[in-house]
Protein backbone atom coordinates (compact mmCIF):
# COMPACT_ATOMS: atom_id res chain seq x y z
CA UNK A 1 0.00 0.00 0.00
CA UNK A 2 2.97 2.29 0.71
CA UNK A 3 4.35 2.16 -2.69
CA UNK A 4 0.73 2.70 -4.21
CA UNK A 5 0.38 6.13 -2.03
CA UNK A 6 4.45 6.96 -2.69
CA UNK A 7 3.36 6.62 -6.78
CA UNK A 8 0.70 9.48 -6.11
CA UNK A 9 2.06 11.19 -3.80
CA UNK A 10 5.11 12.31 -6.13
CA UNK A 11 2.54 13.64 -8.30
CA UNK A 12 0.95 15.43 -6.16
CA UNK A 13 4.22 16.74 -4.31
CA UNK A 14 5.68 17.65 -8.52
CA UNK A 15 2.24 19.51 -8.97
CA UNK A 16 2.38 21.60 -5.88
CA UNK A 17 6.00 22.48 -6.13
CA UNK A 18 4.84 23.59 -9.61
CA UNK A 19 2.20 25.76 -8.14
CA UNK A 20 4.16 27.34 -5.52
CA UNK A 21 4.36 30.82 -7.53
CA UNK A 22 1.02 31.18 -7.63
CA UNK A 23 1.02 32.24 -4.25
CA UNK A 24 2.21 35.57 -5.27
CA UNK A 25 5.83 37.31 -4.46
CA UNK A 26 8.21 35.42 -2.06
CA UNK A 27 7.41 37.22 1.25
CA UNK A 28 7.67 35.53 4.89
CA UNK A 29 3.94 34.59 4.42
CA UNK A 30 4.80 32.75 1.24
CA UNK A 31 7.57 31.11 2.71
CA UNK A 32 5.64 29.89 5.73
CA UNK A 33 2.91 28.27 3.09
CA UNK A 34 5.99 26.64 0.87
CA UNK A 35 6.67 25.16 4.67
CA UNK A 36 3.84 23.77 5.37
CA UNK A 37 2.73 22.03 1.65
CA UNK A 38 6.10 20.65 1.23
CA UNK A 39 6.14 18.68 4.98
CA UNK A 40 6.04 14.90 4.70
CA UNK A 41 2.31 14.65 4.55
CA UNK A 42 1.07 10.99 3.05
CA UNK A 43 -1.30 12.94 0.44
CA UNK A 44 -4.16 10.68 0.98
CA UNK A 45 -6.95 12.69 0.27
CA UNK A 46 -5.80 13.84 -2.78
CA UNK A 47 -4.18 9.88 -3.42
CA UNK A 48 -7.56 8.90 -2.83
CA UNK A 49 -9.00 11.53 -5.60
CA UNK A 50 -6.40 10.35 -8.23
CA UNK A 51 -7.31 6.56 -7.69
CA UNK A 52 -11.18 7.11 -8.16
CA UNK A 53 -10.36 9.17 -11.32
CA UNK A 54 -8.09 6.73 -12.31
CA UNK A 55 -10.82 4.05 -11.70
CA UNK A 56 -12.55 6.20 -14.30
CA UNK A 57 -9.95 5.78 -17.04
CA UNK A 58 -9.63 10.01 -16.81
CA UNK A 59 -6.96 11.34 -18.58
CA UNK A 60 -4.86 13.04 -17.99
CA UNK A 61 -5.34 12.83 -14.20
CA UNK A 62 -7.06 15.79 -12.08
CA UNK A 63 -4.33 17.08 -10.46
CA UNK A 64 -5.28 20.66 -9.88
CA UNK A 65 -8.36 19.14 -7.71
CA UNK A 66 -6.30 17.16 -6.18
CA UNK A 67 -4.26 20.06 -4.62
CA UNK A 68 -7.43 21.70 -3.86
CA UNK A 69 -8.32 18.72 -1.03
CA UNK A 70 -4.25 19.15 0.06
CA UNK A 71 -5.02 22.80 0.69
CA UNK A 72 -7.97 22.37 2.35
CA UNK A 73 -6.54 19.46 4.50
CA UNK A 74 -3.25 21.75 5.46
CA UNK A 75 -5.13 24.41 5.89
CA UNK A 76 -7.27 22.92 8.76
CA UNK A 77 -4.12 21.00 9.88
CA UNK A 78 -2.59 24.46 10.50
CA UNK A 79 -5.72 25.97 12.71
CA UNK A 80 -5.95 22.79 14.64
CA UNK A 81 -2.57 23.42 16.21
CA UNK A 82 -2.67 26.49 17.02
CA UNK A 83 -2.49 27.60 21.08
CA UNK A 84 -6.22 27.97 20.92
CA UNK A 85 -7.22 25.29 19.21
CA UNK A 86 -5.43 21.52 20.33
CA UNK A 87 -2.09 23.50 21.05
CA UNK A 88 0.21 21.21 19.66
CA UNK A 89 3.71 22.12 18.85
CA UNK A 90 4.90 19.40 15.95
CA UNK A 91 3.15 18.45 12.55
CA UNK A 92 4.41 16.10 10.73
CA UNK A 93 7.20 15.39 11.94
CA UNK A 94 8.33 19.12 12.14
CA UNK A 95 7.56 22.10 14.29
CA UNK A 96 4.09 23.24 13.54
CA UNK A 97 3.55 26.53 11.46
CA UNK A 98 3.37 28.70 14.65
CA UNK A 99 5.83 27.12 16.12
CA UNK A 100 8.37 28.08 13.43
CA UNK A 101 6.84 31.71 12.05
CA UNK A 102 3.78 32.50 14.35
CA UNK A 103 0.59 32.33 15.33
CA UNK A 104 -0.75 35.70 13.30
CA UNK A 105 2.02 33.67 9.79
CA UNK A 106 -0.38 30.66 10.77
CA UNK A 107 -3.99 31.96 10.79
CA UNK A 108 -2.99 34.07 7.52
CA UNK A 109 -1.53 31.05 5.39
CA UNK A 110 -4.64 28.83 6.60
CA UNK A 111 -7.24 31.52 5.03
CA UNK A 112 -5.21 31.70 2.13
CA UNK A 113 -4.78 27.77 1.30
CA UNK A 114 -8.51 27.37 1.72
CA UNK A 115 -9.07 30.31 -0.77
CA UNK A 116 -6.19 28.61 -3.05
CA UNK A 117 -8.16 25.50 -2.50
CA UNK A 118 -11.96 26.78 -4.12
CA UNK A 119 -9.87 28.85 -6.74
CA UNK A 120 -8.52 25.80 -8.11
CA UNK A 121 -11.65 23.63 -7.60
CA UNK A 122 -12.52 26.60 -10.10
CA UNK A 123 -9.55 25.71 -12.42
CA UNK A 124 -10.10 22.31 -12.75
CA UNK A 125 -14.01 22.30 -13.84
CA UNK A 126 -14.90 21.35 -17.05
CA UNK A 127 -18.12 22.83 -17.12
CA UNK A 128 -20.22 25.02 -15.00
CA UNK A 129 -22.38 21.93 -13.31
CA UNK A 130 -19.16 20.57 -12.04
CA UNK A 131 -18.04 23.52 -10.86
CA UNK A 132 -21.17 24.24 -9.11
CA UNK A 133 -21.22 20.70 -7.82
CA UNK A 134 -17.60 20.94 -6.87
CA UNK A 135 -18.13 24.27 -4.78
CA UNK A 136 -21.25 23.60 -2.93
CA UNK A 137 -19.53 19.93 -1.79
CA UNK A 138 -16.54 21.65 -0.90
CA UNK A 139 -17.97 24.96 1.07
CA UNK A 140 -20.65 22.23 2.77
CA UNK A 141 -17.91 20.01 4.38
CA UNK A 142 -15.39 22.88 5.13
CA UNK A 143 -17.83 25.19 6.92
CA UNK A 144 -19.95 24.92 10.20
CA UNK A 145 -21.99 22.04 9.04
CA UNK A 146 -18.46 20.52 8.79
CA UNK A 147 -14.72 20.58 9.47
CA UNK A 148 -15.28 23.51 11.03
CA UNK A 149 -18.27 22.35 12.99
CA UNK A 150 -16.60 19.44 13.99
CA UNK A 151 -13.35 21.22 15.70
CA UNK A 152 -16.14 23.55 17.58
CA UNK A 153 -17.63 20.12 19.18
CA UNK A 154 -14.17 18.60 19.80
CA UNK A 155 -13.18 21.75 21.58
CA UNK A 156 -16.39 22.05 23.88
CA UNK A 157 -17.55 19.04 24.69
CA UNK A 158 -17.13 17.97 28.00
CA UNK A 159 -18.18 14.95 28.73
CA UNK A 160 -19.15 13.18 25.02
CA UNK A 161 -21.83 10.67 24.57
CA UNK A 162 -21.55 7.87 21.67
CA UNK A 163 -23.45 10.15 19.41
CA UNK A 164 -21.47 12.81 19.66
CA UNK A 165 -18.38 11.28 19.24
CA UNK A 166 -19.81 9.60 16.27
CA UNK A 167 -20.85 13.48 14.91
CA UNK A 168 -17.68 14.90 15.54
CA UNK A 169 -15.92 11.66 13.44
CA UNK A 170 -18.38 12.89 11.06
CA UNK A 171 -17.63 16.27 10.92
CA UNK A 172 -13.85 16.70 11.49
CA UNK A 173 -13.21 13.32 9.48
CA UNK A 174 -15.59 12.30 7.08
CA UNK A 175 -16.09 15.75 5.38
CA UNK A 176 -12.57 16.17 4.28
CA UNK A 177 -12.74 12.05 3.11
CA UNK A 178 -16.58 13.12 1.51
CA UNK A 179 -14.71 16.21 -0.54
CA UNK A 180 -11.84 13.95 -1.75
CA UNK A 181 -14.58 10.88 -3.11
CA UNK A 182 -16.50 13.55 -4.44
CA UNK A 183 -13.81 15.64 -6.56
CA UNK A 184 -12.86 12.08 -8.23
CA UNK A 185 -16.10 11.01 -8.87
CA UNK A 186 -17.12 14.82 -10.59
CA UNK A 187 -13.28 15.33 -11.73
CA UNK A 188 -12.86 11.58 -13.32
CA UNK A 189 -16.54 12.02 -15.40
CA UNK A 190 -18.28 9.88 -13.32
CA UNK A 191 -22.21 10.57 -13.72
CA UNK A 192 -23.89 12.66 -11.37
CA UNK A 193 -27.23 10.53 -10.55
CA UNK A 194 -24.82 8.62 -8.48
CA UNK A 195 -22.86 11.76 -6.54
CA UNK A 196 -25.48 10.93 -3.32
CA UNK A 197 -24.36 7.39 -2.93
CA UNK A 198 -20.50 8.46 -3.67
CA UNK A 199 -20.96 10.61 -0.53
CA UNK A 200 -22.32 7.58 1.07
CA UNK A 201 -19.28 4.99 0.47
CA UNK A 202 -16.89 8.22 1.94
CA UNK A 203 -18.62 8.17 5.13
CA UNK A 204 -18.43 4.95 5.47
CA UNK A 205 -14.64 4.59 4.53
CA UNK A 206 -14.20 7.81 6.79
CA UNK A 207 -16.00 6.19 9.59
CA UNK A 208 -13.57 3.18 9.71
CA UNK A 209 -10.67 5.33 9.43
CA UNK A 210 -11.39 7.00 12.31
CA UNK A 211 -11.72 4.25 13.89
CA UNK A 212 -8.69 2.57 13.12
CA UNK A 213 -7.21 5.85 14.38
CA UNK A 214 -9.00 5.64 17.64
CA UNK A 215 -7.14 2.19 18.44
CA UNK A 216 -3.94 3.36 17.29
CA UNK A 217 -4.38 6.36 19.92
CA UNK A 218 -5.83 4.17 22.61
CA UNK A 219 -2.62 2.08 22.37
CA UNK A 220 -0.15 4.64 22.07
CA UNK A 221 -1.39 7.75 24.57
CA UNK A 222 -1.45 5.99 27.64
CA UNK A 223 -2.64 8.12 30.20
CA UNK A 224 -3.01 11.19 27.74
CA UNK A 225 -6.44 9.86 26.00
CA UNK A 226 -8.32 12.13 24.27
CA UNK A 227 -11.84 12.26 25.25
CA UNK A 228 -13.63 12.12 21.94
CA UNK A 229 -12.65 8.44 20.86
CA UNK A 230 -14.83 5.73 19.93
CA UNK A 231 -13.73 2.85 20.98
CA UNK A 232 -12.95 4.67 24.44
CA UNK A 233 -16.56 5.99 24.61
CA UNK A 234 -18.38 2.78 22.98
CA UNK A 235 -16.00 0.04 23.97
CA UNK A 236 -13.66 -2.16 21.87
CA UNK A 237 -15.88 -4.94 21.49
CA UNK A 238 -18.33 -2.65 20.33
CA UNK A 239 -16.23 -0.28 17.89
CA UNK A 240 -14.49 -3.57 16.31
CA UNK A 241 -17.85 -4.46 15.21
CA UNK A 242 -18.74 -1.03 13.89
CA UNK A 243 -15.26 -1.05 12.26
CA UNK A 244 -16.13 -4.50 10.47
CA UNK A 245 -19.31 -3.09 9.63
CA UNK A 246 -17.90 0.56 7.58
CA UNK A 247 -15.20 -1.75 5.68
CA UNK A 248 -17.96 -4.18 3.91
CA UNK A 249 -20.34 -1.32 3.65
CA UNK A 250 -17.69 0.82 1.86
CA UNK A 251 -16.32 -2.20 -0.17
CA UNK A 252 -19.82 -3.30 -1.32
CA UNK A 253 -20.49 0.70 -1.93
CA UNK A 254 -17.30 0.27 -4.38
CA UNK A 255 -18.56 -2.62 -5.98
CA UNK A 256 -21.94 -1.05 -6.89
CA UNK A 257 -20.69 1.82 -8.46
CA UNK A 258 -18.26 -0.48 -10.25
CA UNK A 259 -15.12 1.16 -8.50
CA UNK A 260 -13.71 -2.18 -7.40
CA UNK A 261 -10.85 -1.43 -8.97
CA UNK A 262 -7.75 -2.89 -6.70
CA UNK A 263 -6.32 0.68 -5.63
CA UNK A 264 -9.47 1.65 -3.98
CA UNK A 265 -9.69 -2.35 -2.25
CA UNK A 266 -6.62 -1.69 -1.04
CA UNK A 267 -7.52 1.74 0.58
CA UNK A 268 -8.78 -0.71 4.04
CA UNK A 269 -4.99 -2.25 4.06
CA UNK A 270 -3.88 1.67 5.51
CA UNK A 271 -6.56 1.05 8.46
Amino acid sequence: MKSLLDKYKQQINKEIKNNIASFGAKTLLRDAIEYSLLSEGKRFRPAILLMIANALDQRPPPLQAALAIEYFHTSSLIADDLPCMDDDDQRRERAALHIKYNEGIALLASYALIAKGYEMVHRAAKSDLICRLALENATKNTGILGATGGQYLDLFLDQPTESEVLEVMEKKTGTLFEISFVFGWLFGGGEIEKLERVKEVAHHFGRAFQIADDFDDLAQDGAKRRLINYPLIAGEEKAHSLLNQEIHCFLAGLNELELNHSELQDLIHFL
